[in-house]
């Protein structure tokens, strides 16, 4: 076995996903017996065998990529309980394995994964969706992009048919629960650490934070950050309408008329709130120029 061949055998059998109580398989994938396997290239001692020895360092990077989830979704955590999510992030993993030179990816596509598993948190699925979404949500933001907030001259250049976008750090959320209370609660009842990629606080351990109660509730959320600290804003329908729009690229007409379609607002109302929409976003600096194309009158 030479070099390569060795780093490659390691990584296969560090990176083989644990049993359901948390110890390496016995068997690999092809059937071979990884006890076997380790003897081939680790040395036992007179306190551990082959298999012990390979298990530590199959069992630290599961607790370590376990961990890093957890980090990302506390909340979660919380509200399905700390073996279920064990479980979850388990099977979760099985199927989207790290792909990535950074653990900061590594929850990127469990909002959607768990959509597709109502079993692993059950009975509080639809809950735990919207945390997941949100919780990914506050990662996006903190890490997103910022680019030059449109200026007072380029917005008085704007007409019905101008293009803007909003910052890439902007998240636009259509939630089932209002969360953002879930999510803040379990947060600040965590330590505070010093956001570095992950952008959140460490694995809280100890007992369960007490949950604020849920009742369905359609929520629209703006997830953004300002001064290097992200932030959770509600909005009504036609500012959650209107700001998809935008960042779907459509013009200032375009979205105002989806924004605006279904309203029983008089026409000055509807001209308050559009008013009223933008100059909040733009205190924020939400808006940006379109990136493929200059702000078009």
């Amino acid at each position: 076995m030479n070099l390569l061949e060795l780093q490659r055998r390691m990584a296969a059998d560090v990176s083989r996903p644990l049993t359901s109580d948390f110890m390496m398989q016995s068997e690999a994938e092809d059937g071979s017996s990884v006890e076997e396997t380790a003897s081939s290239y680790i040395k036992p001692n007179d306190r551990l065998s082959s298999f012990d020895r390979l298990e530590i360092y199959n069992r630290q990077y599961w607790f370590r990529v376990i961990g890093s989830i957890a980090e990302d979704f506390s909340a979660l955590q919380a509200v399905v309980g700390a073996k279920n999510f064990d479980a979850l992030v388990l099977a979760y993993l099985r199927e989207n394995p790290s792909t990535s030179f950074t653990l900061r990816n590594l929850g990127a596509k469990l909002p959607q994964w768990l959509e597709k598993h109502p079993e692993l948190a059950s009975p509080r699925h639809r809950l735990a969706l919207d945390v997941a979404r949100l919780e990914w949500a506050y990662v996006e933001a903190y890490d997103g992009a910022a680019t030059q907030p449109l200026s007072e001259s380029e917005f008085a250049t704007l007409g019905e048919h101008s293009t803007l976008s909003l910052q890439p750090h902007v998240q636009l959320l259509d939630l089932s629960y209002p969360v953002d209370e879930l999510v803040l609660a379990v947060h600040q009842a965590s330590p505070a650490t010093d956001a570095a990629s992950n952008a959140v606080s460490e694995r809280r351990t100890g007992k369960r934070p007490r949950l604020p109660s849920m009742r369905l509730s359609r929520t629209y959320l703006a997830v953004h950050r300002f001064d290097d600290t992200v932030y959770y804003r509600r909005l009504d329908h036609e500012a959650y309408l209107l700001l998809s729009s935008l960042q779907k690229s459509k013009s200032l007409a375009e979205a105002i008329e989806a924004a605006f379609a279904k309203s029983k607002l008089t026409a000055e109302e509807q001209a308050e709130k559009i008013q009223a929409y933008f100059a909040h976003a733009a205190e924020l600096g939400w808006f940006c120029q379109h990136p493929n194309a200059d702000i078009k009158i």
